[in-house]
Parts: structure tokens; sequence; C-alpha cells
């Protein structure tokens, strides 16, 4: 019996959908263009892996889709995605951590991962975890300082990823301090996670899931005059 599951990642501007057997990737589907793209992109993104590996939906074992911090929008728009799915083919819905799966993409030696997303004015999402992925600090929002890693920085080489490197960088100057830049949230990362979760059976209550926002949103006004 084959395990397949679909994998959604919308909470940053990388719109990103995999397809994994028994904890395989065997396709993937990804847009980055500056912007956020979902609402066009997602569905048939989900269509391509499908056909391009010649499944069907009633073949899927589950549905996995990164749960945050993000976006707003972007995070509504996966979970809807996941949830309606769920719902129609009567599957399991699995929910991976954000943070987790981008620190997943580094593949230095390191002491410590922090992975960032960036966040409002000078703040940024950030969790922190050892080299094996055990978490050492929970998932927040917070506000970088220069001084504001130098706890870990002074006991070893910290590998900073994601797309809030760029203003780490601008306040962290300590040489253990490792930047890579220009990383996004990937579903190709969310697939050992979510096959690891399928045969722990760890799934989430599809009626009552919602995505983990960490911050309220906050409307933007507009300045149009009807």
């Amino acid at each position: 019996m084959h395990t397949l599951i679909l994998n959604i990642e919308t909470t940053t501007k990388n719109c990103s959908v995999s397809l994994s057997k028994n904890g395989q990737l065997i396709a993937l589907k990804e847009i980055n263009e500056g912007g956020y793209s979902h609402a066009e992109n997602l569905h048939p993104f989900i269509d391509a892996v499908l056909q391009d590996t010649q499944y069907n939906y009633t073949d899927l074992s589950a549905i996995a889709v990164s749960k945050g911090p993000g976006s707003y929008t972007g995070l509504r728009i996966g979970v809807s995605a996941a949830k309606g799915l769920c719902f129609a083919l009567d599957i399991p819905l699995i929910s991976i951590d954000t943070l987790l799966a981008l620190a997943y993409k580094v593949k230095v030696d390191s002491d410590v991962i922090i992975p960032v997303l960036d966040a409002r004015r000078m703040e940024v999402y950030q969790a922190v975890f050892t080299s094996k992925y055990r978490q050492l600090e929970t998932t927040k929002a917070k506000v970088v300082e220069k001084d504001t890693y130098n706890k870990y920085l002074d006991k070893g080489k910290v590998t900073f990823i994601g797309d809030a490197v760029e203003k780490i960088k601008t306040f962290i100057k300590h040489p253990k301090a490792v930047f890579i830049e220009n990383e996004f949230p990937s579903a190709k990362e969310m697939i050992a996670l979510s096959y690891k979760k399928f045969l722990q059976k760890d799934f989430e209550d599809v009626a009552y899931f919602e995505p983990f926002y960490l911050k309220d949103f906050i409307a933007i006004k507009s300045t149009k005059k009807f």
C-alpha cells in the first residue's frame, strides 16, 4: 500500500506543492515571483503534480499543510485548500511547523539553526533548533537587536536561514554567524515531516484546525476615495 501525501506551502511568497510517495519526493511545483500569487497558482500546481505522476485525487492518503507563522492571506489560502480537499476526499489533515521545515533546508554543519521569516518593521518570526532539529526555543515574533542571539553565538556556529536574513544581517556582526539568504519554506522539506506524522497518525481535526498566525491580522486602510 503506497502512502501518497500532497504537501502545500503558502506561508511566504513561495507558492509550493509537492507530492510524496512513502516519504520520497515524486513531484514538485513551486514559484516565487516576488509577490503573492497563491490564489492563481495553488490549484493548478496541485493538478500538475498529480497529472505529472499519473495519480488521481482519490489516490491521496493525506494532505499536509504548512501551518505558519507567515502571511495571513497565504496561510488562509493554503489551509482552506487543504481542508477542502480533506473534506471532499475524507482523508486526514497533517499540519507542519513552517519554521521547522525551513530549518530542514540547512545542509551545513552548525551548532544551532535559527530560521527567520520577515514580520512587521524590525520583527522576525523565529524559532531555534539544534543541528538535529530539536527545538530549543518555541516560535515567536522577536525584535532583532545586535545582542539578540549572543547566548548562542558565544557558544558556537549559528546558521540563520529565511527571507528575514537580510534584516538580521544589519544587526548581527558576530564571526560565528552564518547567513543563508533568499531561502523560503518549500513543500519539498515538508515531505519527511509529513510522512513521519502520517505513520504516527498525528492528524488535525479538519473542522476546527486553524493556521498559526502568531500575530493578529492588521488590515491596511485604503487611501482611495470613492
